[in-house]
């Protein structure tokens, strides 16, 4: 507690009078008055925000749904600042986890998104009995579910998510299955999800044991990234879906790679698939105006990279 000195303090003594001789006369003037002008001190500014690339912070959080019975381990990464951010949901593809995919995962947080990757429960690498692709039709209500969960934390007074997601800007992504996954929830009318605003789709398709999807139009912008020499998910499989697409749409010809490789570590392409899927978001979700040429400019690499636009981005 701060304590002030009173003002009743006692009198300081007075001195002596004395007897001071008369000035002589002279002609009247005006005395100068003497002003004092108060200067407030100066404001302290304010921080500057942070901006891009971010701090991340890293949680792995499980989700429990217990109407269906699944259980999703979840690995949340997001930028260490003030938010909100958009919120960005990838799928892990068949027999993996997210681990492989990290530096992607990182990179999409450090330039500004909350990334969350959960881990199905039967299509990853440790699921008991061995992975099991016929669940992958459960998949697309577990990425929604994950959307729920996050935007309620994110919601909540209190935690390390709170206020740190736009609800507004959400986007899935994902690869082989886990692209699957995002193009059901992003387009496939039995799985949309409506708070979904844009989708990134890594050397995927259709679910194959299902009927095509039917898009609607207008829907959520699209990018998808395919290698050109992937024999697992091959590039007629992206034709397909994109061909049926509504613009706004992209398509980004990885010229002679692999099918797992260029989201992991393979180089260039992994820089061309982080630069190019970020100004794609950039554009969508947070509507930056000169984002889609970056997002060309990263997309045309001759010999390496070339890019398909609906409309075109000149």
């Amino acid at each position: 507690m701060t304590v002030l000195a009173a003002c009743g303090s006692s009198p300081r003594p007075r001195a002596a009078a004395t007897t001071a001789p008369a000035p002589a006369a002279t002609s009247p003037t005006t005395a100068p008055v003497s002003t004092t002008t108060a200067t407030a001190p100066p404001r302290p500014k304010p921080k500057p925000r942070p901006r891009a690339p971010y701090a991340v912070g890293e949680r792995v959080v499980t989700f429990v749904d217990a109407s269906r019975g699944r259980r999703l381990v979840t690995v949340v990464r997001y930028p260490n600042a003030p938010g909100p951010f958009p919120l960005l949901v990838f799928g892990h593809g068949f027999a993996v986890t997210p681990a492989p995919y990290s530096a992607l995962l990182r990179a999409w947080a450090r330039a500004g998104y909350v990334v969350a990757a959960p881990v199905f429960p039967f299509g990853n690498s440790g699921a008991p009995g061995g992975p099991n692709e016929q669940d992958l039709v459960n998949q697309p209500r577990d990425m929604s579910f994950v959307i729920t969960r996050l935007l309620a934390q994110s919601g909540a007074r209190s935690g390390y998510l709170a206020g740190r997601i736009d609800p507004r800007k959400v986007a899935v992504s994902g690869q082989s299955d886990g692209g699957d996954t995002a193009l059901a929830v992003g387009f496939d009318p039995r799985y949309q999800d409506d708070r979904v605003g844009a989708a990134v789709i890594l050397s995927g398709a259709e679910i194959p044991f299902l009927s095509k999807i039917r898009f609607s139009s207008p829907s959520p912008p699209l990018l998808a990234i395919q290698g050109t020499a992937d024999t697992i998910n091959p590039p007629s499989f992206t034709d397909t879906f994109f061909d049926a697409a509504p613009p706004p749409k992209y398509l980004v010809k990885l010229l002679g790679a692999p099918h797992l490789p260029p989201y992991t570590d393979m180089e260039p392409q992994l820089g061309i698939v982080e630069r190019v899927s970020i100004a794609f978001l950039d554009y969508y979700l947070k509507g930056r105006s000169r984002a889609l040429r970056r997002m060309a400019a990263a997309a045309r690499v001759p010999g390496t990279a070339a890019l398909t636009a609906d409309p075109p981005v000149r």
